[in-house]
């Protein structure tokens, strides 16, 4: 039962993960938004918040070093998914487009200012948060300061996303909430603002059983491990992060796989920049925020994969597949030193 309760799960993720797409691109071309503030802010964001709810949960209710542990391991988990399973899934994206024929070139299509701006705002938060402490004193003053820094670099990175020139979103499906108006309602066309309310509800429903979805999975997938006999804990730090992250992951998949790869990369590095500053802020200000051990790994390769993005991005102008797939042999690295550290 909690194979089909789980297989039911994923099927759940994967039709909203289309519907939400849907929605984000008909809300975004209502509101007359290029590709990468659709990209890199409402869909990193939308789908980055429900798993930005798990720390701020576990460190503000669950008090105590348990509590901050779960928090800070969380907090630096969403991030390293992001840079190594997530961009790995735009990279495999491509991959089964081509083969399928839906794209008649190999490679990533890419506008280079818009993500070598997301990947220089994450490293430069992101190391801020894991490598200042070191040359300061670790003391809370040295986090609040470090909080209010990452929230600043967050607000001007929303500043120079909305300002940066862009292509104009290209939406060839009709929102599948206005088709069902019309069907009901014998309406041939809505207004503006109709739009936008019609995609706004159907961005949210789709986000809600999102995560319903993703709880669901985590919770069976938690079960059948234990029943498995597989360590709690080695649950905690290689699946259920990568099942949490699971809507970004199946949007920019999905993206990819429809040739859209703005929006598909721009859900990774954008929900990328996002989770590097707010959740971060909130674990320098409530907890006593020890980077080290596993964790410590996690975020070097984060930060090491998003300089190496940077890297071709600002000097050939793109970035090739092959890097993706990097992304994916470093989580399986990160895995196997996982494993290591419990049965070694």
């Amino acid at each position: 039962m909690d194979v089909i309760l789980l297989i039911t799960a994923l099927l759940i993720i994967l039709i909203c993960a289309e519907v939400f797409t849907n929605g984000v691109e008909n809300l975004g071309k209502a509101l007359s938004l290029s590709q990468a503030v659709v990209g890199s802010v409402l869909a990193a964001v939308g789908t980055a918040l429900p798993e930005t709810i798990i720390p701020l949960v576990a460190i503000l209710m669950y008090k105590g070093e348990e509590g901050s542990a779960i928090g800070i391991g969380a907090i630096l988990g969403a991030p390293f998914m992001l840079v190594t399973v997530g961009l790995f899934l735009v990279g495999l994206g491509v991959f089964l487009s081509y083969f399928l024929k839906r794209r008649k070139v190999l490679e990533v299509h890419l506008e280079p200012q818009t993500f070598k701006r997301d990947f220089t705002f994450f490293l430069i938060s992101f190391s801020l948060a894991i490598f200042f402490p070191f040359f300061l004193e670790n003391n809370r003053f040295v986090h609040y300061v470090i909080a209010f820094l990452l929230l600043i670099n967050y607000i001007i990175y929303l500043f120079f996303t909305f300002r940066a020139e862009s292509l104009e979103l290209e939406s060839e499906e009709k929102l599948y909430l206005g088709k069902l108006a019309e069907k009901l309602l014998g309406i041939k066309k809505f207004s503006k603002v109709h739009m936008v309310f019609l995609s706004f509800t159907q961005v949210s429903l789709a986000l809600m059983l999102m995560v319903k979805g993703a709880h669901l999975f985590v919770e069976k997938l938690e079960i059948l491990s234990r029943n498995w006999g597989l360590n709690p804990l080695l649950f905690a730090l290689l699946i259920a992060p990568v099942a949490t992250e699971l809507p970004e992951k199946f949007n920019s998949l999905i993206w990819t796989m429809k040739e859209r790869d703005i929006l598909a990369l721009g859900n990774m590095t954008g929900a990328m920049v996002f989770q590097s500053t707010f959740p971060v802020s909130v674990g320098l200000i409530f907890t006593n925020w020890q980077v080290e051990g596993l964790a410590l790994i996690s975020a070097i390769i984060a930060i090491a994969l998003g300089g190496l993005y940077l890297f071709f991005l600002t000097f050939f102008k793109r970035v090739p597949l092959y890097l993706f797939l990097i992304s994916g042999w470093c989580y399986l690295v990160y895995g196997y030193l996982v494993i290591k550290s419990f049965f070694g």
